[in-house]
């Protein structure tokens, strides 16, 4: 792509922010949004990699662990990611009773300052040195991420028409490609100098502008949805609390939605174990290794953005969502080989960049213009699910594997992963066969009305 052509494109960003105020917001909600994120993901990894097993987890819970003869230390990872899918098997009835009770401008605003009064708890945790916080804050910022980013992109569907999304999700990504981009930034310039503590502060002053986004794009959604004579989302949802778990085992796309989610997070699961036990070697200070995660954080996003500018609009203008599904799953095993021959430390680190950046800046967006097509019920009860308890069963499951497989070394370990990227891969295929019974542009407005009737 020459630089004629990536001027083009640029140019036509900047048109189409002038054209369309949606757009401005949904730009600015995004960015903030991850900024936010981001300032705090490096802590979360420095927690998890962490050898001060006492700022991990409460003296009681280590207490139970020695006396059983199972140090702590040795099943960092696995407890906390046990103990975040526990957590969202218990939040997910929490969340389908939220949206199926309240409205929408309820509930947004909700779980957005739910998340700003928590942070401002974690600052005072922090501050203070609480034993335990390490894995208080692991499991906070885990739900927060899936929660917060899940409930985005529902909205987002019910903002912008299905030829919107397409246009405009590359775009939307590469705001949350630019914050993901600050937070990190922000986190390696600032640790040193304010300290861990401050940076929940940082965190929640972004996540009270995404509050007022929500608010101004609510007339947005508000207007398309009486010009469409869709269901209003003013008013509660209603149906079971756990619909989404229902929608997810009836529905096949929905289905084939889960097995990719499942393969996609073991593929990054086994990835981020091997990441943990270099930097766990490595660091033993918490600020360096908070700021050797926030370099990792830049790398990958800055390759995201690039390709979010360049080529993503591009792709699911002109061809749909076919090659931004499969030419991930294909890099990944080429990656994954690539390990199982030679597993260097340096190229884990980039297999990994290329894993993460291929999934924010392509993957991500093509499966969430699948969600503008459908039901309300499917957007922000099921796609809610997929990115909750889904995701998490698969960390769950394929943290255990990691440690089961890493006894053997780690070309078992990539030798396993290479069939859980085929795994990935197959599952996009098949999820594209579903997506194709959609009903067309022209008649998916019919269709999503009589769903949500």
């Amino acid at each position: 792509m020459n630089a004629t052509s990536a001027t083009q494109r640029i140019g036509r960003f900047r048109a189409a922010l002038a054209a369309s105020p949606p757009l401005v917001w949904a730009f600015l909600y995004f960015f903030c949004l991850l900024s936010g994120y981001y300032v705090l993901r490096p802590v979360r990894e420095a927690m998890g990699a962490s050898n001060d097993v006492k700022a991990i987890f409460p003296p009681w819970m280590i207490d139970f662990f020695a006396a059983r003869g199972m140090p702590l230390k040795e099943f960092t990872l696995q407890v906390l990611f046990t103990c975040t899918f526990l957590i969202m098997l218990l939040l997910q009835p929490a969340y389908g009773a939220l949206v199926s009770r309240y409205p929408r401008r309820v509930f947004l605003p909700v779980v957005y300052g739910f998340f700003i009064v928590t942070l401002l708890l974690f600052y005072l945790a922090f501050n203070s040195g609480m034993p335990g916080r390490g894995m208080a804050f692991f499991l906070w910022i885990t739900v927060f991420n899936l929660f917060a980013v899940a409930v985005f992109w529902s909205f987002m569907a019910d903002v912008f028409s299905n030829v919107e999304a397409r246009s405009y999700y590359g775009y939307i990504g590469a705001a949350g490609t630019l914050g993901a981009l600050t937070g990190p930034a922000l986190t390696s310039t600032l640790v040193q100098r304010i300290g861990i503590a401050n940076l929940m502060l940082v965190s929640a002053g972004f996540l009270t502008i995404c509050v007022v986004c929500v608010l101004r794009l609510r007339w947005t959604a508000v207007a398309r949805e009486q010009e469409r004579k869709l269901a209003s989302g003013e008013v509660p949802m209603g149906g079971d609390v756990l619909a989404g778990l229902k929608l997810i085992a009836r529905e096949p796309l929905l289905r084939w939605l889960a097995v990719l989610t499942i393969f996609g997070v073991g593929v990054g699961t086994l990835l981020y174990n091997e990441q943990a036990a270099i930097v766990r070697r490595l660091f033993t200070d918490p600020a360096m290794s908070t700021g050797y995660y926030a370099k990792i954080d830049l790398v990958v996003n800055g390759l995201t953005l690039i390709v979010q500018l360049l080529a993503t609009r591009w792709l699911l203008s002109r061809f749909g969502i076919k090659p931004a599904l499969l030419i991930p799953g294909f890099a990944i095993m080429l990656g994954f080989a690539a390990l199982a021959a030679s597993p260097l430390p340096l190229m884990v680190a980039i297999v990994q960049i290329i894993t993460r950046a291929s999934e924010f800046s392509l993957a991500k967006p093509a499966r969430e213009t699948i969600y503008t097509r459908v039901g309300r019920e499917w957007r922000y009860k099921a796609g809610a699910a997929i990115d909750t308890v889904i995701y998490r069963g698969g960390d769950l499951t394929f943290v255990w594997v990691h440690k089961v497989l890493s006894a053997f070394g780690s070309n078992v370990v990539f030798g396993v992963g290479l069939l859980v990227a085929g795994g990935m891969t197959f599952g996009a295929w098949r999820l594209l066969r579903e997506e194709s019974k959609l009903p067309s542009e022209r008649t998916s407005d019919a269709a999503t009305k009589s769903s949500e009737a």
